[in-house]
């Protein structure tokens, strides 16, 4: 099956190079580095090596207090960060590139065993460390060629992702059973994880929980409050496609029908390449609307009924800035989003239905007081409204918030622990 899987790798490479010149055309980065993603490499210092494959933006950030550590454990190893998006690979170098050569940042190659085995070559990792859900089959067989160990951290498995799993398990089963040690988010994770033949695996919670809003990023959020004024803000962070047409819809229907409200919808997509399409989207809606990168230092104009909040890096910063957070990605069928940062910041946060991907964090955050479930973008709105017109209500809230997020800190830690038995 390997063998297989690996025989459609390389017939699909003609489409893959297709792909990434296509999206090129909006993210330039695309057509980058694109040796890295075949396995060749820039002649590098010989140090040892502590690889951590983070895909994207989500899981860089997620790996912060996690490399931050290894940093601190390990000074006399250098950092491989890996991703697969530009975007990735950008949130990896704000975040990582004051330590300058400490941490070094390249594309995992595309997975055949051919391509992965050049980059062990390259590199010679001790070990490596998958964020999350990145368990790629050529690239687990050929860490246990090359006598790498192994580790997924931050690991999370919903019951969605098993049945996709079952699926394919001619393939995915030997990946996770070559997995040299696991720390999960939680214990249902842990016993998916388990039935899905992974060993050696422990309960160590979520690093997400250990991230701590930088104090630049909050002088920033503080400043753009201090633009847009004393209007009430709703933050829509991390949308997807389809989800903003159904917000926009929603708040244009309450503005025409309450002229008076002047609260700002700070609309944030998960994605930049989207950008643009999100910016004619507001139009189409009738509303105004400005963009985070065009507004400079500038007060918001107090018509605009949109601030488009088209940065990278600067999620902390909008959550500061807002008065109520909802968590896009679970409108719709999506999974959801990590709302973990709109609670460090203590802000009431809203989720839709939809949030599989994150099930146990979700209904933990609506028990604590900290989170609402709302049905549909009417019904995020109402309450949204509901909380913006209450101030005491939205500091019970933020309190609840603040609090849960303190509560579940310390799985960086108990994933350090892990990571060194591995090591020894």
């Amino acid at each position: 099956m390997l063998g297989l899987y690996s025989l459609a790798w390389w017939m699909a490479l003609p489409l893959v190079l297709a792909r990434l010149w296509w999206r090129g055309r909006k993210e330039p980065g695309y057509r980058q580095h694109v040796a890295e993603r075949f396995g060749f490499y820039a002649p590098c210092a010989r140090t040892p090596v502590l690889w951590v494959h983070a895909v994207s933006v989500g899981e860089t950030r997620a790996a912060e207090p996690l490399i931050e550590a290894m940093l601190a454990a390990y000074p006399d190893h250098t950092i491989l960060l890996t991703h697969m998006t530009p975007t990735g690979r950008a949130t990896g170098l704000a975040l990582f590139g004051r330590y300058g050569a400490r941490v070094r940042q390249s594309y995992l190659p595309y997975d055949t065993g051919t391509m992965v085995a050049r980059f062990l070559r390259h590199f010679a990792p001790r070990l490596c460390v998958l964020m999350e859900t990145e368990v790629w089959p050529n690239a687990v067989a050929q860490c246990v060629r090359h006598k790498v160990p192994v580790v997924l951290v931050n690991a999370r498995l919903s019951a969605r992702s098993l049945r996709k799993a079952h699926r394919l398990a001619s393939l995915m089963r030997p990946a996770a059973e070559a997995l040299s040690a696991v720390a999960a988010q939680t214990e249902a994770d842990a016993e998916r994880l388990r039935a899905f033949g992974a060993a050696h695996v422990q309960v160590t919670g979520s690093i997400k929980f250990d991230v701590t809003p930088p104090a630049l990023a909050l002088a920033t959020g503080a400043a753009l409050r201090s633009q847009i004024g004393a209007r009430p803000v709703l933050l829509c962070a991390s949308t997807r496609e389809g989800e903003e047409a159904l917000i926009l819809s929603a708040w244009a229907r309450h503005k025409f029908d309450n002229p008076a409200d002047h609260a700002l919808l700070l609309l944030v997509p998960r994605h930049p390449q989207r950008f643009d399409e999100v910016a004619r989207l507001v139009a189409a809606n009738g509303l105004s609307v400005q963009r985070r990168t065009l507004v400079g230092d500038a007060a918001l104009a107090a018509e605009t009924d949109v601030l488009l909040g088209d940065s990278m890096g600067e999620m902390f910063a909008y959550f500061s800035a807002c008065d109520v957070a909802f968590i896009g990605g679970s409108l719709l069928p999506l999974g959801g989003q990590n709302l973990i940062e709109a609670c460090a910041v203590g802000k009431p946060v809203l989720i839709g239905p939809h949030t599989f991907n994150f099930t146990l964090v979700s209904d933990e955050a609506i028990i604590a007081g900290a989170a609402l479930r709302v049905a549909d973008a009417d019904n995020m709105l109402g309450q949204a409204q509901r909380l913006l017109q209450d101030a005491a209500l939205r500091r019970q809230m933020g309190d609840a918030a603040r609090a849960f997020a303190q509560q579940h800190r310390g799985a960086t830690l108990r994933t350090m622990a892990l990571l060194q038995t591995v090591l020894t």
